[in-house]
């Protein structure tokens, strides 16, 4: 046991979707600030400390929610047949106490993390956000050990998909976008729910590729309640509803055709339709993770690019 084994269980592959959120609502954030400047003060939204913290704060919530989930899926035997990465508890390289430890450790440092950036986008004068968003995060470390961990999991019952929406979409948007601005437009649900529906397809595509192990082990996931032709149409429209909303927004904000810069990213996600549409082999999803996770990313950075051009 060691560090690598921890580095492992972190899955560092999913940091980029994780903080794909961020990087919408910094920057459509950033540029909300930057029009009511001028061009000699106006600054990138990676020169704005609130930017970094944020991104610290979204990789640490990932970070110990992948710990959880290690640790839940490890204690009640889900990841002893699993395809895909090993797991660190059931393998045995990291045992159930280390595990928790780590997770105790994970949640102190990500929380004074979060405690930072709410000092720094609100200060002393918006205590309102403040409380807001510090409830928020409370909710966000729960929602991160409650995934897999308890009786009460609710990764066990069907509500994954719905909480990486609201986490991983809406308020990874949304959030990001008021820590700039302090104020809520209304019209970035759009975007968010393209990042929310995005997310959740890389969660469906791990459920799919584990529908036989979670069944064994009651480990109800929307995949499992649906089964697999369900499951395939579910994914179409997830991938489907996120290109509409991007597409809604641009629309509503039209200016210029780089504004649909990101349709470079539904490349490889209609690609990947056709390789969930012809799958029978589910081991064979996994490579497919990495595919839509990284298109998530950078349908970000180009939606993002598109908005500010």
């Amino acid at each position: 046991m060691g560090l690598k084994s921890y580095i492992k269980a972190a899955r560092l592959r999913t940091l980029p979707l994780s903080i794909s959120g961020i990087i919408v609502g910094s920057i459509l954030g950033n540029d909300a600030i930057n029009a009511n400047l001028t061009a000699a003060v106006a600054a990138p939204f990676w020169a704005n400390s609130i930017f970094w913290l944020a991104i610290l704060t979204t990789i640490g919530f990932q970070v110990l929610s992948n710990f959880a989930n290690d640790y839940g899926d490890g204690i009640k035997g889900t990841d002893d047949h699993r395809k895909g990465e090993a797991r660190m508890v059931s393998s045995g390289a990291i045992s159930p106490k280390q595990m928790k430890q780590a997770m105790v450790f994970t949640t102190i440092c990500t929380f004074s993390v979060a405690m930072l950036l709410i000092n720094e986008a609100f200060g002393s004068e918006n205590f309102g956000y403040s409380v807001t968003f510090f409830i928020l995060g409370l909710a966000s470390v729960a929602a991160a050990i409650k995934y897999t961990v308890g009786e009460s999991a609710y990764g066990y019952s069907g509500l994954g998909d719905v909480f990486v929406f609201l986490f991983f979409g809406l308020l990874s948007v949304v959030g990001s976008y008021i820590l700039f601005t302090h104020q809520i437009n209304t019209l970035l649900f759009l975007p968010a729910t393209s990042i929310g529906l995005l997310s959740a397809a890389v969660l469906n595509l791990n459920n799919m590729r584990d529908q036989i192990q979670d069944k064994q082990h009651h480990k109800n996931t929307l995949v499992v309640s649906m089964g697999s032709q369900k499951a395939k149409k579910y994914h179409y429209s997830l991938i489907l509803g996120a290109l509409l909303t991007a597409v809604l927004y641009v629309q509503i904000h039209y200016q210029s055709p780089i504004q649909y810069l990101f349709l470079i990213a539904f490349i490889p996600l209609f690609l990947n339709i056709k390789v969930v549409a012809k799958n029978i082999i589910f081991s064979e999803l996994d490579s497919e993770l990495k595919k839509v996770a990284l298109s998530t990313f950078l349908f970000a950075i180009l939606f993002g690019i598109g908005q500010i051009l």
